[in-house]
């Protein structure tokens, strides 16, 4: 059945490509011009146009990538080698993945992850890069197609001296669409400056398991959070109209799917999950990115799901996303994942088996080096491939360049990169990223803000207070802001800052490099002792805690690991934390890390709290910010923090017949999902329902009050959630389908308004059909997942 489903697309998508090859002829005969090359004539004859010339091997060309090979188009020091090009690529190219890193120069680490060895180019070398490679593929190429250039920019643009802004997970933590769209504009404009056109990005995975050591690469634990997030994200990277504008990008969604909730929460482990989990949870955020923000690329995730990987489930890629959700952009292979086939999964012996796969599974392009694709042209010739499969990719990824506008300027201003980058507004927004990043998850009796005029000496203790970590897919941004720096110039010397490194965690933060060693307890044991003379004579102690780049990552390889099997602080944070908090000191816990840590003690026994997660460049300018009231904290938990893997899988729209209970712990989670605090005080009022009765077509329109109730101003965010009361099939036992950030003036009370649309109603029945079904549903309003005001909504047919 899938296969007959295939042919009758690959029938119906060869008939609309004949007839736009007849009309970009005829037209072609008029001018005497090869519609391709005319910028004035529509992308889809430009497509049929160019595909009516090129030769088989042309179009195997435009669907490999170039990365590793990298020594095949360049010099031994890293220049561009047109030559070389032509030598080993004379059919052209279709991608060239991350031109701002030093790949086929540096040592090969052979795997997905990027190489510890070496400095990436600055922006006037990469801009230099490309303008020499898109010369050689429009000027020295039959053809002239340029090449699509990819870079990475998970929170913000990855490359040497470009703007960081908090990891993913912090991101999220904003509950600011607005303020996500600002921030990847921005990372769109410094990749584009040096001329990549395709990011990959944004992670629209929901992560379900806080082991896994890729959880802060995510928008978290919910569906419709991390697709509003997601949304957001896109907007700010390709704006909202095509072609591309001059300062923006295309995305590419990763990874689809189940890559979040892994078999015991290692990388790329099977997603044990079923179609219907698929459907309510995990597809949600991919759809909503094809068809309400018009996501031009997706990228298959390397697990298996029911025994397929993606890389090679048709039904995935072609039923679903092209089928169901009318996707028309292109798949973009992630890194090795073709080869994986045989490597990992065991699929085949042979990598022509897996290229066949590939293909006929919905893959049309292979990242980051041509292994398998380059075996198309005697795939089709053998008759194992039909040619309109390689025609149909080719398409896609071709509209991807016209789109982008490369074939009218592929060239990025050299001159201009560099002053493109991280610029003082860039800067800004960093800052005000990570201010509206921070959680205060406890402030027991108000010891936060603190007061300057009221401190004469702050002990400021954590090797990451000085040493700042900011997340993986980082790379070295013009300067770091510590929090040791970040207190220094916010006290200006109207207070002593005294630094205690206290506990170091690993002898290396370096994220790529395989081999992790922890400090040995001795060496940490002495640094305690010294934390704790240094906190004696302090009116206030500061300690910073978490992880590290090398405590929490993508495990890209059997030797790269990253994922863990603990939940707790790593080390012997908590014996210096102990030892600090017996002082009796005001104490604050400013956590930096990158998946939730269960922190049973420290929200036992220490005063503050601070939740910052990677807070990227200006991780100390916020922590300041934040510690002094220049700004009141307002992110909220984008995921549920467990007390310990025993509790495990702890998100919270679980099913109702789940967390019965446990002999001498509890079910609940150390802080709920959407949980955060503020230096002031808010009442949130039961939801108002305009009409309380409607029919299964309509929408419900929902008026929540909330008001300031504190001496402060102070954001809120205000989230609504839905139960299905009653249904054919088991629902969660609550749903976020609409939130809201809102700053209020003490005493300010504002209306906000939310519609909820047979949509946000629907369920997936027992015919795997998508349907709203009469009964009545809870609406309920409220600051987190648990602390909740509600009303009643029926639903008739």
């Amino acid at each position: 059945m899938i296969m007959t489903n295939l042919h009758r697309r690959l029938k119906s998508i060869a008939a609309v490509a004949s007839l736009a090859g007849i009309m970009a002829a005829s037209a072609a005969a008029q001018t005497g011009q090869a519609i391709y090359k005319d910028p004035r004539q529509p992308i889809e004859q430009r497509v049929e146009d160019l595909l009516s010339r090129m030769t088989l091997e042309e179009k195997a060309a435009q669907l490999i990538t170039v990365w590793e090979g990298k020594a095949k188009i360049q010099t031994d020091a890293g220049v561009f080698d047109a030559a070389e090009a032509s030598r080993n690529f004379p059919d052209g190219l279709g991608q060239v993945a991350r031109p701002s890193d030093k790949r086929g120069v540096v040592r090969s680490n052979n795997a997905a992850g990027a190489s510890a060895a070496g400095t990436n180019r600055e922006a006037a070398d990469t801009a230099t890069y490309v303008n020499a490679a898109q010369h050689w593929a429009v000027e020295r190429t039959r053809l002239g197609i340029p090449i699509l250039m990819h870079e990475e920019a998970l929170h913000g643009y990855v490359a040497r001296g470009a703007t960081s802004f908090p990891q993913a997970i912090g991101l999220a933590s904003s509950w600011d669409p607005a303020l996500i769209e600002r921030v990847f504009g921005v990372a769109a404009r410094e990749m584009r400056a040096r001329g990549a056109t395709l990011a990959l990005a944004p992670v629209v995975d929901v992560a379900r398991d806080p082991r896994w050591g890729r959880i802060e690469e995510t928008y978290g634990e919910d569906p419709y959070l991390v697709g509003t997030i997601g949304l957001a994200a896109i907007r700010g990277f390709q704006g909202t109209t095509f072609p591309l504008p001059a300062d923006k990008v295309l995305v590419t969604l990763k990874h689809m799917t189940g890559h979040g909730q892994p078999e015991n929460g290692t990388n790329v482990g099977p997603a044990q999950v079923s179609e219907r989990i698929l459907r309510e949870n995990f597809f949600p955020p991919f759809e909503r990115a094809v068809k309400e923000a018009n996501a031009q690329a997706v990228m298959p995730s390397y697990n298996e799901i029911d025994g397929v990987p993606s890389h090679a489930n048709s039904w995935l890629l072609n039923d679903v996303l092209r089928g169901e959700w009318g996707f028309k952009g292109a798949t973009v292979s992630d890194y090795y994942a073709i080869r994986e086939l045989i490597s990992r999964h065991h699929l085949f012996s042979d990598i022509k088996d897996a290229a066949e796969r590939a293909i006929k599974s919905g893959v049309d392009s292979e990242t980051p080096d041509g292994e398998a694709y380059t075996h198309l042209p005697e795939l089709v010739r053998n008759g194992k491939v039909p040619q309109e499969l390689v025609d149909n990719a080719v398409r896609r990824m071709l509209r991807l360049k016209f789109e982008s506008g490369l074939f009218e300027n592929p060239y990025p201003d050299v001159a201009g990169a560099e002053a493109k980058t991280a610029t003082p507004e860039a800067v800004a927004l960093a800052r005000e990223a990570a201010q509206r990043s921070v959680i205060l998850l406890k402030n027991q009796g108000g010891l936060l803000p603190l007061n300057i005029n009221g401190i004469k000496r702050i002990a400021l203790l954590g090797t990451h207070a000085k040493d700042t970590p900011i997340g993986g897919y980082s790379d070295e941004p013009k300067h770091v802001v510590s929090v040791l720096e970040g207190l220094q110039s916010a006290t200006a010397g109207k207070v002593a800052i005294d630094y205690s490194e206290g506990v170091r965690l690993t002898e290396s933060r370096c994220w790529s490099c395989d081999e992790v060693n922890l400090v040995p307890a001795e060496v940490n044991r002495k640094l305690i002792a010294e934390a704790v003379e240094t906190a004696r004579k302090a009116d206030v102690v500061v300690m910073v805690l978490g992880d590290n780049e090398q405590l929490s990552r993508e495990a890209w390889a059997d030797g790269h690991l990253g994922d863990r099997t603990s939940l707790d602080l790593v080390g012997q944070q908590n014996e210096l934390a102990q030892a600090v908090l017996a002082l009796g000191k005001p104490t604050v816990v400013v956590l930096l890390n990158g998946r939730p840590l269960s922190i049973n003690m420290l929200a036992e026994k220490a005063p503050a709290i601070l939740e910052g997660w990677y807070l990227g460049q200006e991780t100390g300018n916020a922590v300041a910010d934040v510690l002094f009231g220049k700004v009141n904290p307002g992110g909220k938990l984008p995921v549920s923090i467990a007390r310990n893997v025993g509790q495990l899988p702890i998100y919270y729209n679980r099913k109702p017949s789940a967390r019965r209970g446990y002999l001498f712990d509890t079910t609940t989670p150390l802080y709920p999902f959407g949980y955060g605090l503020s230096y002031t005080s808010f009442a949130i009022g039961t939801p108002r329902i305009a009409d309380a009765r409607i029919r299964k077509d309509q929408s419900a329109s929902v008026s929540v009050d909330v008001t300031n109730t504190g001496k402060r101003v102070g954001d809120e965010v205000v989230q609504l959630y839905v139960r299905d009361d009653e249904a054919s099939i088991t629902r969660p036992v609550i749903e976020l389908k609409g939130f809201q950030r809102v700053t209020l003036r003490p005493g300010e009370r504002r209306t906000l308004r939310f519609t909820l649309k047979p949509e946000d109603l629907s369920l997936w029945n027992l015919e795997m059909k998508r349907v709203v079904e009469p009964g009545t549903f809870t609406i309920s309003a409220g600051p987190n997942s648990v602390d909740l005001k509600s009303s009643k909504l029926t639903v008739t047919d």
